[in-house]
Formats: structure tokens, C-alpha cells, sequence
């Protein structure tokens, strides 16, 4: 996932993707524990990609907070 995808994306999007790849990490991991997982670097791109929706959350927030000062 790109950064400039997740710009697009309103706050209640974020919030739901954030969910999506919480949930994707979750099964990810109990994959490796089990050796089922093909691809390790996954879990890897997922949690960036988890960093990235929340500091997009966080910037909308602090520019939300911001306007209404």
C-alpha cells in the first residue's frame, strides 16, 4: 500500500483499514509460528503499512485540532 493511497482515505476508512491489517497481522504470525507461512516479508510490508495508516490517523487528528483553534 502506498502512501499517497492512504492520503486519499477519510478517517473512518483509515479506522477500518487499520482493523483489516491488525487482523492480517494476527493471522500472519500465527502462520509463521506454525511454519505455514510462505512469504515472511509480509509480515514485515503489514506492519508498515499499519504504521502508515496511523500516522496519516494522527496527522488528520492534529490538523483537525488545529483548525479548530
Amino acid at each position: 500500500m502506498k502512501a499517497s493511497e492512504i492520503r486519499t482515505m477519510s478517517p473512518e476508512q483509515l479506522n477500518e483499514k487499520l482493523v483489516g491489517l491488525k487482523k492480517d497481522l494476527f493471522y500472519l504470525r500465527m502462520q509463521h509460528a506454525t511454519n505455514q507461512l510462505d512469504n515472511p516479508l509480509k509480515i514485515r510490508e503489514t506492519k508498515r503499512d499499519i504504521a502508515r495508516v496511523m500516522t496519516m490517523l494522527r496527522e488528520k487528528e492534529l490538523s483537525g485540532a488545529s483548525d479548530k483553534q
